[in-house]
């Protein structure tokens, strides 16, 4: 009688997490491409197709924006619960803030250096004639009344009108309002003493449970690319960057100098591996390509802030939901810029020195006023009426925005990881053995814990 060992059973190995999204990419521009050829059903409505990419896309957006209210909410408390630990917070909140408005600077240099240098007015086939007003603009009232919040959730209903002239109500929610909430709430917590101790214990279980959750609709991502990318290809196609093309060369040359030229020199000058920050932050700016909305790659993002570039959760908790409302190179900085000049050109008007600086301005701090509100045409609306601009002019830009939008939302969620990882580097609470080390694939570890906040040094790390 021979002896046989039972072999174990081999189990199918899945390609890596990048991988999965860019196999889902590849397969979204295609069935897109399909779509796109299919072109509209006989009732002008979009093809079988095109509807299933849509809603694969849009439900996973939702899914991932769900999340986003208890776990910004979450995260800040627990994270205030443990300032015990950070004798500095104060120093990182302004930290914080400075390198936001460091980066902001940058890029709307480039932004305007760019407008004079390409001339996309002068370049371009449209007529002013054919531009129009837009509904949604922003006025700097609009950052003082965006942090009162309006209700203890943060929550607030619009309704909207369709073509058929039926009303549509929907529920949205104002992250700027939640994160002051949050502090209020985890400062409160934090000054009560002991008698807040159930209370912070329940907050850290919810935050364990939440960020579970969160981990399931993660694993859905390489779907949701495939819906997103697919869908946008289905709706849009590439004609019409045709009249617009100087211009939208600009912008996605300007994307690409922040991104690949900027935010390295600022890693490389302090001390952080360039490739590394991407292999580690490359889940949510491809996530953010492909959905087009910071607020739905939060969770993405303070994620691979956490698990993969090793800043500490008690910090990362506060730096990135605030950055969502409020760190936005791609849209409130390159894309004002130039569209600002592109307009002063179509409509032949001249821009002084001052007009310049008012640009730079409006782009440094003007993200803060149109937090909490939605799309860079709300943050162009506020640059073109503070120069006094023609806003007819913003209707002609609508045509390829969703276009535009991809490359504007990856440099911002790019810019929203960057900024507390540079300032976690300078004041020494890094894991820089996690930074050298993640890949995506961490992002789906469980026994990833809360690291201790590591005491910072005297003085910036350079």
């Amino acid at each position: 009688m021979s002896d046989t060992t039972a072999q174990p059973a081999r189990r199918l190995r899945l390609p890596s997490f990048s991988v999965q999204v860019l196999l889902g990419l590849g397969l979204g521009i295609a069935l897109g491409w399909v779509a796109l050829r299919i072109g509209p059903a006989a009732d002008g409505a979009p093809n079988g197709l095109a509807t299933a990419l849509d809603t694969i896309g849009t439900s996973f957006v939702t899914l991932l924006k769900a999340i986003v209210p208890p776990l910004v909410f979450l995260a800040i408390v627990a994270s205030i619960a443990n300032l015990r630990q950070v004798t500095n917070a104060a120093r990182l909140a302004w930290q914080t803030l400075l390198w936001f408005a460091i980066t902001a600077a940058i890029s709307v240099l480039i932004g305007i250096g760019l407008g004079l240098l390409l001339q996309p007015g002068k370049n371009s086939a449209l007529s002013p004639e054919a531009g129009s007003e837009v509904g949604a603009t922003a006025s700097w009232l609009d950052f003082l009344n965006g942090l009162i919040p309006s209700n203890f959730l943060g929550l607030g209903a619009s309704t909207q009108t369709a073509d058929d002239g039926s009303l549509t109500t929907g529920i949205s929610f104002n992250v700027l309002q939640i994160v002051v909430i949050a502090i209020v709430v985890g400062v409160a917590a934090y000054r009560t003493g002991p008698a807040a101790e159930p209370f912070l214990g329940f907050t850290r279980s919810a935050l364990a449970i939440v960020q579970k959750i969160l981990w399931w609709v993660i694993r859905l991502a390489p779907l949701g690319t495939l819906g997103l990318i697919g869908g946008a290809v289905a709706t849009y196609g590439w004609d019409l960057l045709a009249p617009l093309g100087t211009f939208a060369a600009a912008i996605y040359v300007g994307l690409g100098l922040v991104l690949f030229v900027v935010y390295p020199v600022i890693l490389r000058t302090n001390g952080l591996g360039v490739m590394r920050f991407f292999r580690g932050a490359w889940p949510a700016i491809e996530l953010a390509f492909v959905s087009r909305s910071s607020v739905g790659t939060l969770p993405v993002t303070q994620r691979v802030v956490e698990r993969n570039l090793g800043v500490p959760r008690s910090y990362a908790s506060f730096a990135v939901p605030l950055a969502a409302t409020t760190k936005m190179d791609g849209c409130a900085s390159i894309y004002p810029a130039i569209s600002a000049i592109f307009i002063a050109q179509l409509f032949g008007i001249d821009l002084s020195l001052t007009d310049y600086l008012l640009i730079a301005f409006v782009s440094v701090v003007g993200s803060a006023a149109t937090a909490g509100l939605t799309g860079a045409v709300v943050m162009l609306t506020l640059t073109l009426s503070t120069l006094g601009l023609p806003l007819a002019g913003v209707g002609l830009l609508l045509a390829i925005d969703p276009i535009l939008d991809m490359g504007r939302t990856a440099v911002n969620v790019a810019g929203q990881a960057l900024v507390p990882t540079i300032v976690a580097k300078r004041e020494g609470i890094i894991d820089l053995d996690q930074y050298a080390s993640a890949s995506a694939d961490d992002l789906f570890r469980d026994d990833v814990e809360e690291r201790p906040v590591v005491q910072p040094s005297p003085a910036p790390v350079s």
